[in-house]
């Protein structure tokens, strides 16, 4: 019986040899203007061997003040732009998977240290720290520097600086786009109600909270080329009461499906420090079941996803078309090759590397 999860998947005009994608994961590792240094190379590289069917780029701020902190990377200029495709051009040397970028926007929760310095707000007033965003005057935490609520010209600036990553995507080869809606960033500020305090048009009612990230999204699919997929990702519920939940991410998601959007990420949170989220493993899935149960297009699942059985579980009864792996691809970059030997599939593998094949699994890989 063949592996559901070594089965291809067609994503918008792309498809994927199988049904594990990486995960976009922050590196906090730019060179402090937004552009790509070697760690990227390294990483991406390491990644790129990976034998997963698609590799997506962390999420990657559209303007400056976008950054969730000063070493975040950047795709708003030129010299963002060279950095990374002498990344993209040395990864794509040795690699034939797909490569896909997230672009997002932190907006209340952006000018911060990275995680390992304890990841707190740097005020506007400290080096290195910026006045932050927002869709309303709400501070993520109490007592930090509140968010200016943006105008109609922070809007049209913002939606602008989407279009013209998106560009830079296309120009860089990139092959599909990944919008980040999730984890309590702008796009997710201006869907929760919790964030959300806006009495004009992008505000109250869903049909309201739903206009800015629709105007983003619409926007960049109209910017990137049509066969390449541009997808969303999604926190399924904000797991606070008064929050975004799975009934209006359902909403959003066929309302994004009618637009041409390829596929929607779903995972969770992120948006309140009241959130109460009963982690285990794949404690998300249910989120994910309920969207592919409601619309049409694909679904990837994400979180505390760990185990092969658990995975092909997953891909095999429909909760979802694919699973994301995060911080499971870091601790072990060869998942998939240990995937699909236990899964009986076949994974791709650089010529370089063929001779590590072990003899109980004959025909575990395809050479380059």
């Amino acid at each position: 019986m063949s592996s559901a999860l070594f089965a291809p998947l067609a994503v918008g005009g792309l498809t994927l040899s199988n049904r594990i994608v990486i995960a976009p994961m922050c590196q906090y590792s730019a060179d402090g203007e937004g552009s790509a240094t070697d760690w990227h190379l390294i990483h991406l590289g390491n990644l790129a061997l990976s034998g997963a069917a698609l590799l997506m780029l962390e999420a990657t701020a559209v303007t400056p003040e976008g950054r969730i902190s000063p070493d975040d990377l950047g795709l708003w200029s030129d010299a963002n732009e060279t950095a990374l495709a002498r990344v993209l051009e040395s990864v794509r040397r040795w690699s034939d998977i797909p490569v896909g970028i997230q672009l997002g926007h932190a907006g209340r929760k952006a000018s911060t240290h990275v995680p390992w310095e304890g990841g707190a707000q740097i005020p506007p007033s400290e080096p290195q720290g910026w006045q932050t965003v927002a869709p309303s005057a709400v501070p993520f935490l109490e007592g930090e520097n509140p968010p200016e609520a943006l105008d109609r010209d922070g809007l049209a600036r913002i939606r602008d600086g989407f279009v013209a990553a998106a560009q830079r995507a296309a120009r860089l080869g990139l092959d599909a786009i990944q919008l980040h809606g999730a984890h309590g960033y702008l796009l997710h500020q201006f869907l929760s109600p919790l964030s959300n305090r806006r009495e004009d048009e992008y505000g109250g009612s869903l049909e309201n909270r739903l206009r800015f990230p629709l105007e983003v999204f619409d926007a960049v699919r109209a910017a990137f080329p049509a066969e390449r997929p541009v997808s969303m990702r999604v926190s399924g519920t904000d797991w606070a009461e008064g929050g975004w939940d799975v009934d209006q991410t359902i909403a959003f998601a066929r309302t994004l499906e009618a637009r041409g959007c390829a596929a929607i990420h779903v995972s969770s949170g992120g948006l309140t420090p009241a959130q109460k989220i009963p982690v285990g493993p794949s404690y998300q899935v249910p989120l994910a079941r309920a969207v592919k149960q409601a619309v049409g297009i694909p679904v990837v699942a994400v979180g505390l996803i760990t185990g092969f059985e658990q995975a092909e579980a997953i891909v095999s009864t429909g909760d979802a078309d694919a699973v994301a792996l995060a911080r499971g691809m870091l601790y072990d970059p060869r998942w998939p090759w240990h995937a699909a030997a236990a899964l009986g599939g076949r994974v791709r593998a650089p010529n370089q590397y063929l001779r590590c094949q072990p003899r109980q699994h004959p025909h575990l890989f395809d050479p380059d």
